[in-house]
């Protein structure tokens, strides 16, 4: 037996959070998980926030469980979704719970800012794609709104970082879910003083900008004795769970693209230098910050919210796996959305917002809970074929394998159609991809895993991985043009 050690990865989603306990052991990495507890967006006085008091709690309970762990813990580190963010003010005091990304607050600000700074320079700057929920939109509608917690702000912190901030005492704000904001400058990979400058920032707010892999500093004399802990290093993995994702692609060589698939599906390729050329502006790809100087170029997908948010609209009350095989037995090609389109962002019903669009486009509403989620699949698989040949446009590489990681590799239908769909094989897995990568930046950052190739060889022995090859190609090809017809509707 060789040498063991034992971390702790903290990965929030907009769903759900869990404590989990990594072991990394004669070369193989096994997973715990310790601790799972609800999240979601709480509506406070006309607007949506996260209860961030209620996630510490659970991360807490999961440190005492991890207290009794045969194996002493090596380090700490938290990931979550991008874009939202906490305000301190000088005295570090909380200065209100952070609004989430869906909420309208943001609506019109993307255009205001552009009022003062052109949209072709912002994306020259920062080489990040257009979303009108990003930090720096969410920044512009605090001060457009005369803010007073922005008034009296002199720390911005994106959630990991607050989090570490509360179990080491220490602030810091990490690259890759920085990059996230729009506030930081491509070459220098530093703020960006003058997009703050037209977002209205007070000069300061930012903090230093620390890489993946960095130990922060270690858990407080409190959080010892209220958890059984010692003086447990927090390292900082990719702080943006896209960027914990992707480093746990279980890739080899070069020629492959990755969907990270959950809630949304991020979609692109992992790259050793930005590309913000004119047809990435025009595409509205992305090019975020990734684990260990690379660069993930890549596009916002809306993803398995589709899904989730017909669940919630249905009736009854129904198993992923029974709607999975509903979508299944229901005919192909009913109907067809544009999973893009700002009407599925957050609608009060996602099944009426997907009745909507029918009836704007011509096409029949979906007759079964099964026929929703067959459009929303197909949709979805129809949109990965889009990317993947925008993709093909503006990147030479020939692709030859779609990596799909996340909790999204559990719908094998979904896998299947876009096997399908791209013409390509899909190797599908890790499905802990987020929190096997959270975990292996915490190993390199320590030394106890070599490089990034090296974690991606312990990940291919460790965990299971299915691969699809195209079907029915040709009624997928009959079928895109109807597809990006919609698109254009």
């Amino acid at each position: 037996m060789g040498q063991s050690y034992a971390y702790i990865a903290i990965d929030l989603g907009a769903e759900s959070g869990r404590v989990v306990k990594g072991i990394l052991e004669d070369g193989k990495l096994h997973l715990e998980e310790v601790n799972r507890f609800p999240n979601g967006m709480v509506p406070i006085g006309g607007h949506y926030h996260w209860n961030l008091i209620r996630l510490y709690e659970a991360m807490v309970e999961g440190f005492k469980k991890c207290a009794r762990s045969d194996v002493p813990i090596e380090s700490i580190g938290v990931d979550s979704w991008g874009v939202d963010f906490v305000l301190l003010a000088d005295d570090e005091s909380l200065l209100g719970l952070p609004v989430a990304y869906r909420d309208s607050r943001t609506d019109g600000m993307m255009e205001k800012l552009f009022e003062r700074i052109p949209s072709e320079a912002v994306y020259e700057k920062t080489g990040i794609a257009f979303l009108k929920f990003n930090s720096i939109y969410q920044l512009l509608a605090l001060s457009s709104q005369k803010s007073e917690a922005l008034k009296n702000a002199k720390h911005f912190l994106m959630i990991p970082d607050y989090f570490h901030y509360l179990f080491t005492g220490k602030m810091t704000n990490e690259y890759t879910i920085a990059s996230t904001s729009q506030g930081l400058n491509l070459k220098t990979r530093t703020w960006d003083s003058d997009i703050l400058q037209a977002v209205d920032a007070p000069v300061g707010l930012m903090g230093d900008l620390i890489e993946p892999g960095t130990i922060v500093d270690s858990l407080t004399k409190q959080l010892q004795t209220i958890t059984g802990l010692g003086p447990v290093p927090i390292v900082a993995p990719g702080g943006h769970d896209t960027a914990s994702a992707v480093a746990a692609v279980p890739a080899e060589g070069e020629n492959w693209a990755y969907i990270s698939s959950g809630t949304w599906s991020l979609m692109g390729i992992e790259t050793d230098r930005p590309m913000s050329t004119q047809k990435a502006y025009e595409y509205n790809f992305t090019n975020e910050g990734g684990v260990f100087n690379t660069v993930r170029f890549l596009k916002n997908i809306m993803g398995l919210w589709l899904v989730q948010r017909c669940r919630a609209a249905f009736e009854k009350e129904i198993d992923y796996t029974t709607l999975t095989q509903m979508a299944a037995d229901v005919p192909a090609f009913t109907t067809l959305i544009d999973p893009d389109r700002d009407i599925f962002m957050n609608p009060l019903s996602m099944t009426d917002a997907i009745a909507d669009f029918c009836g704007q486009t011509g096409q029949p509403v979906p007759a079964s809970e099964g026929a929703y989620i067959r459009c929303c699949l197909e949709s979805l698989a129809m949109q990965y074929r889009l990317v993947m040949q925008q993709l093909g446009e503006i990147h030479t590489m020939q692709f030859e394998t779609l990596h799909i990681v996340g909790g999204g590799t559990q719908n094998k239908l979904l896998n299947q159609f876009t096997a399908d769909a791209i013409g390509m094989p899909v190797v599908a897995g890790p499905v802990e991809a987020t929190v096997i990568g959270n975990i292996v930046v915490q190993a390199i950052g320590l030394g106890h895993i070599e490089s990034l190739c090296e974690a991606r060889k312990i990940i291919r022995e460790s965990f299971p991985m299915e691969t699809y090859t195209p079907r029915e190609t040709s009624i997928w090809d009959q079928q895109f043009d109807r597809f990006m017809k919609l698109k254009q509707d």
